[in-house]
């Protein structure tokens, strides 16, 4: 009896703590940016976690982005470097898997402009530009809109960039 009541209780502790848990949210690329542009240390650890709902070829970008982003919020130097090497080496391999990625390229794009110089990450910004530039009609709304958000404060891309006939 003791043994059944037993079983009892923790079977239904753990059958509660199943039903308490949250319904895992999907990757969306609007909350993609917003983080990418304010997020703190908790909001992108729960990007990082979202990812795990892409396929490995989309995955990797966003990690890469999100790691350096990472090592922009970090306090650590060790730790900074540790994820900025991270996050540079996945957004490569996802630039090298799919080197058309126009996202990608933008995101590179924004990490190289404000990537300190010691971490010697600004060798393709003008190929970037052109890309993000020739390919930005073709993009997704959410993607388009971070893009022109973007804008706002780079000295690389302008919104003039992206007016009809460009």
């Amino acid at each position: 009896m003791k043994r059944t009541l037993c079983f009892l209780i923790i079977y239904s502790f753990a059958i509660g703590a199943i039903a308490a848990k949250p319904l895992q949210e999907k990757f969306s690329k609007a909350a993609f940016y917003a983080v990418m542009k304010a997020g703190s240390m908790a909001d992108v650890d729960n990007e990082l976690a979202l990812l795990s709902t892409l396929l490995p070829k989309e995955r990797d970008g966003y990690a890469g982005a999100l790691l350096m982003k990472k090592a922009d919020l970090v306090k650590k130097p060790k730790d900074r470097l540790k994820y900025f090497k991270e996050g540079r080496i996945k957004l490569e391999t996802a630039l090298m898997a799919d080197n058309d990625n126009t996202e990608f390229h933008f995101l590179r794009l924004a990490i190289e402009e404000h990537a300190p110089k010691i971490v010697k990450y600004k060798a393709d910004i003008a190929k970037d530009k052109d890309l993000v530039i020739k390919n930005f009609n073709s993009q997704s709304p959410a993607v388009q809109h971070a893009i022109l958000d973007y804008c706002l404060n780079s000295k690389v891309l302008h919104r003039e960039d992206f007016s009809p006939g460009s």
